[in-house]
């Protein structure tokens, strides 16, 4: 009787380990017996895990590490492995077996092995003993190169070891501990399921029923590549039990061999039990062959192996631990290497020995075995009947002596780790041996009680001596470290030594005992002793002849000896003498054949931006066309009448130069047009009566240039494109020319001469440049080397260009004007004194000598002069008008003829001439009495030549800006121009390190709140970026990706980390509702809002400036992952990848195209590259509906990072971390401006105002609340596009209606234009209506936080000044308290017409401001460059205007108007000593980027000093 405890232990047993169907649930059908569980769990009832696949190998001896926990011994503590391989095991091949043991023997002890024990496999992280081949070694270094290193990867061991010394590292074995057929079965339910067929209880067969399928699952069969030919992949490996099962043909042919004797079985089951089904066939058959596998190993193997008889069966024994131990492991392995012989027989019943071919005519007697390793399709072993010569050729050939030498098919071509094709088996055998910690070979035969050696001699007298002279040399004569699996080696011969065989013996016997499934236990239900007793007469014998056609009188009685007088002896025994040679090593390049495919792929990525920058090239063309041909709708029908009156014809510009299409026009007033192909006038020629033109036409080359030559006038050369459209031309010139006299002459030559004595515009402009030289030269008494130098031949350029006289529009181009401006008509007029219609060197000095030393009086009588146009010395009020009417021209006729009236009216009345209708000079001169110091300085702007002489006389525009000064009524006002003088107060001295230190303050006082966000945002990404490079640098779990790609993983995973966060808070800076509103709140004095928009650029450029280093990462790992062996790449990525001994990586394209991460990260790059070409400030400017539809490419962004990081290749995903809370937010404020969206708002009123400007007043919404200053984005649905466009609102928040003034700048702004024009006919407009988002806050409305403030608007920015405007008013009307007690508003603009409507708020603002809130300045810019007689004339008009009627001449208002461009830093200067009370005031700009950096440099150079500081706000358009 079993006790109790035993008994609920097999009960406990019964339950989980009961009979398990194909999917091992609970259909399984009944059996009367416990079925054994294919991974050996449960064996033992108590102590579960024993003999279970993935458990510890047990230690018979302690461990012997270096640190007595994992790290192995190495050099120098232990020799090199490759010189103790050359030492102990070398040696010739062809001594026959002392007793005469079989190869079959052999191999059948692998398969044991093979059953039992599997710790080949690599474990991870990878840690690896290297051997360090020897220079020169004949095998593996024959170019002497030293540096030749054979990889050796640990094998996987148990995580719960090596924590201490007492815990060592153990070893796990990857197969069930037990003689339980997993060699045949496998050693998991699943493995054992993928080799069944489910039908008739047999294991599944391929297309011939005596081979099993092929390995198509790299999950279970090892296929490590052909060494010989380099050959992979799983076609021609069968699937076994055995991982390594297919490793050589011979241990392939036994596992053939158990699958045929399994299929027996179950068939012959199947005959006796029809009614039984496919799972009961299965394990009964099961059952059967485990039980005659144990017994074939046991008693019959075993004893022939080591010559002794184990101990007779005495029944289970639940309490002996069977664990297979790494002593064993060492001792069984390796004393079996001894027997492997060179080549192996095959041979038929008839004891025919076959040969193989090989290389050259001749043959081999037997298949070499180093080059049948993992070999794919062997040849000689296609059918059953192969397979079966095989097995009877192993039966018949004597195995090699067992002692210390190993055959070089092992020792020199055993299949390679990695890259190598081979290696050194017993080297790598004694690097194993130091990964399992074994002991040296003295301390294990006192741990198992046996006698150690006294000596070097007393090892093995059999051995050579010389052999263990160089072996003890190694070894240093310490025969303590000699290590336990060559000490068992060398002591072995003819049998294994007592070392040895006690491991192995021990090993077997605990095994047996140990099992409760044993065939000999009665107690486990599974056969009777009838049925044993029949086992135990199974011999390997009866299942060769059972399950092939061999005839039994073939066979020796026991297959593991061959003894005198057995059938079929061998040939001879074996050497390596008549066998093909042992193929070479070879070493894998794994990157060969890849490099110009990664190089490729890396530079298509690399050509994102610039397909993206193409891409956007032609989008912005178009959308330029698309403008073009919106502009220029009003004109094509204009152009195309003009056009149809030319001929078109191709104009010779001169040589080196290409020529370019002309229309020339005939004009009845005599004069020659060439126009341009876009029929703007390139010159104007005029056909005076008297003078002779010459013609002269080509007569060769197609006959179809003609040279058209004019009196003081560079030649025209014109080609056409036939000699009758040649002389079409010659018609219609001789028509215009038939009344004048001497006429048209006309003149044939040689086409190359014609055009040699062409006087081309380039000759002609060498000929001005000399007249203007000398003309400087002449009147300011200039050197001639000041004056440029001239080419060699001077004198004859000279005499030519003094000699040459100007023509009206040559005139017009020196002064920089057009020739048909009245100023131009007046000033030839009187300088053509000849009348001749040019002018000649001597008349230009006359003239230009009195504007250049002339005084005061010379110059107006020179302007009085050029104006009577009578010549009757009096200058009446028409000359008077037309005078200034020329000067007006200048401002493109700024004035209408009531407004120029009344200035001159008002001219003559101030100057006390109201009576009189004619002036005399002095009488015009006392008018311009105030003006002396301005005609002093007034000159003709003259071009000079090309060495910049002109640029000499220029005169500087500083004398004529006005500056803001106290006056002692404290009212600012602006006098009369003058320079600014030094400011009163006194400045204190520093030093240049303390006027920089000083500046740094100013700006840190200026930017503080930037800085710190900056800051903060910054160091938040350091931080997140140190914190994973760290990790996976250092503090990471090992997976080996730290070793393979340090700099890789630390650049990548680093930036990830960076580029997650940025990519998530970049939205924050887009939620433009609640920006407004945090506005308002008082995080506005810690947070920038104002910066949102250059937070996100800042943003979004560094993050991809880190998207780049992340990819470039990526690409190192790409490549280095390219390049290392897959058990490595098993190690970083174990959850990807399998190590099924291929050893081939991946190729590049599989990471770049054929991962989830490697496909969204090269789609990241393109939408990226996409995104940030359009959002460039130049596209963005070109086509703001590309950037608009490609920054909607933001949803793909999101979702591509989101499946980027969410395979979890390298880590766990984190995005959602940075992402989940903004993205809410983001979401929120979106759905607030949608709800804002859904509402159509109707236009009011729409008007077309001048330079482009469309006014739109419509609708306000009854919850729509903002302030002065704000903007909005509206859309238009009748544009047939929903996207929005921001604009600044131009009416003031106490305004009933919302008004916006729109420059059609753009496609959308121009369409806009259209569809809001004044309907035709007179009908009633109806108006398409808006949708509205906003308002959003920007910096100008905080206007009014600052007691002095200081607008800047240019072109179209006005727009947010004049809601300020207004709105200041309306308060100060109300009497509302407000801070700011003083507004400047600087308004640049080209020409006071550009924005006219801006002028009218402006007169608003001056009628409603009682209390001088604001004070005006209007800069034109147009005559920024034309300080000459016409425009000092105008300055003073406009002086004498203001002075007189308070109001600018130019807009009617009482502002201040200027001349040219506002000079920023003096005017902002000027305020300091106007309110030197004030330490803060605010600036705000709206313009071009120009201004507003003019602005920014200005208040930066005037904080520098200790007075008032300058707050800037701007906004660019």
């Amino acid at each position: 009787m079993l006790p109790t405890s035993l008994k609920t232990l097999v009960l406990l047993g019964a339950l989980l380990t009961g009979p398990l169907g194909p999917a091992g649930g609970q259909d399984a059908p009944s059996l009367p017996w416990e079925v054994q569980r294919y991974d050996g769990w449960f064996n033992n009832l108590k102590y579960h895990q024993r003999g279970a696949a993935g458990s510890q190998l047990r230690r018979l001896v302690p461990a012997n590490y270096a640190d007595g926990v994992y790290q192995a011994l190495q050099e120098p503590l232990l020799p090199n492995p490759r010189l103790l391989s050359d030492a102990v095991s070398k040696g010739k091949a062809g001594l026959p077996s002392a007793h005469n043991r079989t190869v079959l023997g052999l191999f059948f002890g692998y398969h044991v092995l093979s059953d039992l024990v599997s710790v080949e496999t690599p474990g991870c992280p990878a840690e690896f003993l290297n051997i360090y081949i020897p220079r020169g070694d004949p095998v593996f270094d024959p170019d002497k190169r030293g540096n030749v290193v054979l990889p050796f990867q640990r094998s996987r061991w148990d995580r719960s070891t090596g924590q201490s010394p007492s815990n060592p590292r153990d070893l796990t074995n990857q197969v069930t501990g037990w003689l339980d057929g997993s060699a045949i079965y496998g050693s998991s339910h699943s493995w054992s399921d993928t080799l069944r067929s489910f039908s008739g209880g047999q294991l599944a067969s391929g297309p011939d029923p005596a081979f099993p399928r092929n390995s198509q699952n790299s999950l279970l069969m090892w296929m490590a590549p052909d060494p010989a030919t380099g050959q992979g992949g799983p076609q021609g490996l069968y699937a076994f039990g055995a991982q390594r099962g297919n490793r050589e043909p011979f241990l392939q042919a036994l596992g053939l061999l158990w699958f045929r004797y399994h299929n027996l079985c179950a068939k012959r089951l199947a005959q006796e039990h029809p009614h039984w089904g496919d799972e009961e066939l299965f394990q009964h058959a099961r059952k059967r062959v485990i039980a005659t596998y144990q017994n074939i190993a046991l008693y019959q193997w075993l004893p022939s192996f080591l010559q002794k008889t184990p101990p007779e069966y005495s029944g289970y024994r639940p309490f002996t631990d069977p664990s297979i131990s790494p002593e064993f492991v060492a001792a069984s392995e390796q004393f079996l290497s001894t027997m492997v012989p060179p080549g192996v027989y095959m041979r038929n019943s008839s004891c025919h020995f076959r040969e193989f071919p090989k290389e050259g005519s001749s043959s081999s007697p037997a298949l070499r075995v180093c080059n049948n390793y993992w070999i794919r399709e062997n040849p000689s072993l296609k059918t059953a009947q192969d397979v079966d010569q095989l097995l009877l050729g192993m039966a018949s050939q004597i195995s090699e002596l067992e002692d210390r030498i190993v055959i070089e098919d092992l020792r020199d071509y055993w299949p390679g780790p990695d890259r190598y094709s081979r290696t050194d088996y017993v080297a790598s055998s004694i690097q194993s041996g130091r990964d399992m910690g074994l002991p040296s070979y003295s301390q294990a035969l006192q741990a198992l009680g046996l006698e150690p050696p006294k000596n070097w001699s007393a090892l093995n007298p059999k051995v050579d001596p010389q052999v263990l002279e160089a072996t003890a040399a190694l070894y240093n004569q310490d025969l303590s470290r000699l290590e336990l699996f060559l000490g068992g080696l060398l002591e072995s011969h003819g049998d294994p030594g007592p070392l040895f065989s006690n491991i192995i013996l021990d090993q077997f016997v605990r095994l047996r005992d140990g099992d409760r499934y044993w065939f000999e236990n009665t107690r486990n239900g599974l056969f009777s002793k009838e049925e044993i007793a029949e086992i135990r007469n199974t011999t390997l014998r009866d299942v060769l002849v059972a399950v092939s056609s061999v005839d039994p009188s073939a066979l020796q009685p026991n297959v593991f000896f061959w003894q005198e007088g057995a059938p079929c002896p061998q040939p001879q025994q074996l050497t390596t003498e008549g066998l093909p040679q042992c193929v070479p090593v070879t070493v894998i390049d794994y990157f060969e054949g890849s490099g110009a495919g990664y190089g490729v792929t890396l530079l298509a990525v690399c050509c994102f931006p610039v397909v993206s920058l193409i891409i956007a090239w032609v989008v912005a063309r178009f959308r330029k066309r698309e403008r073009k041909m919106l502009l220029k709708k009003g004109k094509e029908s204009l152009k195309k009448q003009t056009a149809s009156d030319g001929v078109p014809a191709m104009e010779w510009p001169g040589p080196k130069e290409s020529s370019y299409p002309v229309t020339v026009q005939l004009l009845p007033d005599r004069s020659l047009k060439v126009l341009d192909k876009r029929l703007n006038v390139l010159r104007t020629i005029q056909l005076q009566p008297t003078q002779q033109v010459n013609l002269i036409l080509s007569s060769s080359h197609g006959r179809r240039t003609l040279l058209l030559k004019i009196p003081k006038e560079y030649d025209l050369v014109l080609m056409f494109n036939s000699e009758e459209d040649r002389d079409a031309f010659v018609q219609l010139l001789q028509d215009l020319c038939v009344c004048s006299t001497p006429g048209l002459r006309i003149a044939e030559m040689d086409e190359k001469e014609l055009l040699r004595k062409a006087v081309t515009k380039q000759q002609r402009a060498g000929i001005l440049e000399i007249f203007f030289r000398q003309l400087f030269a002449q009147v300011l008494d200039i050197n001639q080397a000041d004056a440029g130098t001239l080419p060699l031949d001077s004198s004859q350029q000279v005499r030519e260009a003094l000699t040459c006289e100007l023509s009206r529009a040559e005139f017009a181009d020196s002064l920089g004007l057009k020739p048909q401006d009245m100023f131009v008509e007046s000033m030839f007029s009187l300088a053509d004194k000849d009348g001749n219609g040019y002018i000649s060197f001597r008349e230009f000095l006359d003239i230009l000598v009195v504007f250049m030393k002339g005084s005061p009086q010379d110059k107006s009588r020179l302007m009085f002069t050029m104006y009577d146009l009578d010549g009757n010395g009096f200058l009446s009020k028409e000359e008077f008008f037309t005078m200034m009417r020329s000067f007006i021209e200048i401002s493109n006729n700024c004035l209408s003829k009531d407004q120029l009236a009344e200035v001159v009216e008002s001219m003559f009345r101030e100057s006390g001439f109201q009576d009189k209708e004619e002036l005399t000079w002095e009488d015009f001169h006392f008018m311009l009495r105030d003006h002396d110091s301005d005609l002093r300085f007034t000159q003709l702007c003259v071009k000079g030549g090309a060495g910049g002489t002109g640029d000499i006389f220029k005169q500087s525009n500083a004398c004529r800006v006005s500056f803001l000064t106290r006056t002692p009524g404290n009212r600012v006002m602006a006098p009369s121009p003058r320079l600014y003088t030094e400011a009163l107060q006194e400045k204190m001295q520093r030093g240049f390190l303390a006027q920089k230190l000083k500046q740094f303050k100013r700006f840190v006082e200026n930017y503080r709140r930037h800085i710190v966000c900056v800051t903060i945002f910054s160091a938040i990404c350091v931080g997140l970026f140190a914190d994973r490079a760290y990790y996976y640098g250092f503090a990471s779990p090992p997976t080996d990706i730290e070793e393979t790609t340090y700099v890789g993983i630390i650049l990548s995973r680093g930036t990830a980390a960076s580029i997650s966060f940025m990519f998530s808070y970049i939205l924050l800076t887009m939620c433009r509702n609640l920006i407004t509103f945090l506005r308002e709140t008082f995080l506005n004095r810690y947070i920038p809002f104002d910066a949102a928009v250059d937070f996100h650029r800042w943003i979004a450029m560094a993050a991809v400036v880190l998207a780049v280093v992340h990819s470039l990462g990526h690409a190192v790992n790409v490549y280095i992952f390219s390049v290392s062996p897959l058990s490595l790449m098993t190690c970083v990525f174990p959850n990807v990848f399998v190590n099924d001994g291929s050893k081939l990586p991946p190729k590049y394209y599989w990471w770049f195209f054929e991962t989830v991460p490697g496909m969204t990260g090269v789609l990241l790059l393109l939408v990226l590259a996409i995104m940030y070409v359009f959002a460039s400030h130049y596209f963005r400017r070109r086509s703001f509906r590309g950037f608009w539809l490609t920054h909607h490419l933001y949803v793909v962004l999101y979702a591509l990072i989101i499946i980027h990081g969410s395979y979890a290749l390298i880590q766990l995903p984190s995005f959602h971390i940075y992402f989940l809370v903004p993205a809410i937010i983001y979401v929120g404020d979106k759905l607030v401006s949608l709800s804002r969206k859904k509402v159509e708002i109707s236009v009011v009123k729409a008007e077309l105002l001048p330079s482009g400007v469309t006014y739109l007043q419509f609708q306000r919404p009854k919850t729509f609340e903002y302030k002065s200053g704000q903007w909005v984005r509206i859309a238009c649905l009748s544009l047939g596009t929903n996207e929005y466009h921001p604009f600044t609102l131009t009416s003031a928040p106490h305004e009933d209606t919302l008004s916006l003034h729109i420059r059609a700048v753009g496609p959308w702004t121009t369409r806009l234009r259209e569809i809001y024009s004044p309907p035709v006919g007179g009908t009633s407009a109806r108006y398409p209506k808006l949708y509205l988002d906003g308002p959003f806050g920007e910096g100008h409305q905080e206007w009014h936080k600052f007691e002095v403030s200081v607008l800047v608007g240019g072109g179209i920015g006005v727009t947010p000044f004049a809601s300020i405007l207004k709105d200041l008013v309306f308060k100060s009307s109300m009497g509302t308290q407000m801070l700011c007690k003083k507004i400047y508003f600087i308004w640049v603009t080209r020409t006071q017409r550009q924005f006219e409507w801006l002028a009218d708020i402006i007169r608003e603002v001056e009628e409603n401001d009682s209390r001088d809130l604001v004070s005006v300045h209007i800069y034109i810019t147009q005559l920024a460059e034309k300080f000459d007689l016409r425009t000092t004339m105008l300055y003073i008009c406009e002086r004498h205007f203001q002075k007189v009627l308070n109001r600018s001449l130019f807009t009617g208002l009482r502002s201040v108007t200027h001349f040219g461009r506002p000079p920023f830093e003096l005017f902002l200067d000027s305020l300091q000593e106007v309110h030197p009370q004030v330490h803060k005031i605010g600036v705000f700009s709206c313009g071009p980027p120009g201004m507003t950096k003019n602005v920014e440099k200005a208040c930066q150079l005037i904080n520098r000093q200790d007075r008032a500081h300058f707050v800037h706000h701007y906004e660019n358009f």
